[in-house]
């Protein structure tokens, strides 16, 4: 398959010394999605997890409630004499209606998609509901998740140019973690490693993620049951609208003991007496 890094040479800057030298960079090349062999998205994306990326995108359009959904995804490049693993064709099962834009669209490896006509598909396609999920996570225990996310980024120890996502529970332990050039392609990685391991809905789960909360990975979290989103920068208006809807926790700017809670106060755990619910 596909690298996630690669050399290239650079002149290296420092004060008053400069040298060439190599340098390790993040992989971003384009992943053509198909479903049931007609186009349905290009994102650029790192190559790995593909087959994650692709069934955890579908989740979030709502196609997929689980891994029954699926009969097949396969490399459309397989068999050939120079495979370029960048064309993907997602066979549904018997019964699974395609996803009903056909758009065809282009993400890019840091888009998001935003408005009204994403807030109605959210309302009509979520398979499962946040509101009886009543996971507690202590302060303590969502201030050690982005270090833990962090330590283990493999490839952004090389090359300091790729997010993350890492799914955990309530406890603190690691359940999946995906890395991507985009935001919103780690999270579908980790959805899509969900839908293989027939875990979904996610209960009783915590999703931290690098960067900033945007209403897209709201939307992600909820369509895969997450009950608790955690990001280490802002998140948007939308998304704190969105997290609201959907009974979704949401945490910004987890760095250290310091955090902000927007929505769904009850899941945090604070010590603090009379602190909302």
């Amino acid at each position: 398959m596909g690298r996630r890094s690669d050399r290239r040479r650079v002149l290296r800057v420092r004060g008053d010394d400069a040298s060439t030298r190599p340098d390790t960079l993040a992989v971003e090349e384009p992943l053509e999605i198909r479903v049931d062999a007609e186009r349905f998205t290009l994102t650029m994306r790192t190559p790995g997890d593909d087959f994650e990326l692709a069934a955890g995108h579908l989740v979030s359009e709502g196609t997929l409630a689980g891994a029954a959904d699926v009969r097949q995804i396969r490399y459309c490049d397989e068999g050939r004499p120079d495979p370029t693993y960048n064309v993907l064709d997602v066979t549904l099962a018997d019964g699974v209606e395609p996803p009903a834009s056909r758009r065809q669209s282009y993400m890019s490896s840091a888009c998001g998609v935003c408005g009204k006509d994403s807030l109605d598909a959210v309302r009509t396609t979520a398979h499962w509901s946040l509101d009886e999920d009543d996971t507690v996570v202590p302060t303590s225990v969502l201030a050690l998740l982005p270090d833990l996310l962090r330590e283990s980024q493999a490839v952004f120890e090389r090359t300091g140019g790729l997010h993350a996502a890492g799914l955990f529970t309530a406890d603190g332990e690691l359940l999946c973690l995906r890395e991507d050039v985009g935001r919103h392609n780690a999270v579908d990685k980790v959805v899509g490693w969900a839908v293989t391991e027939d875990r979904l809905p996610l209960r009783g789960t915590v999703l931290q993620v690098s960067g900033r909360a945007s209403f897209e990975l709201v939307q992600k979290a909820w369509m895969a049951g997450i009950p608790i989103l955690s990001a280490v920068s802002a998140p948007s208006t939308l998304a704190v609208d969105l997290a609201a809807e959907a009974g979704l926790t949401l945490v910004g700017f987890a760095r250290g003991s310091s955090m902000n809670v927007y929505t769904g106060l009850r899941r945090v755990a604070t010590g603090v007496p009379d602190v909302g619910a």
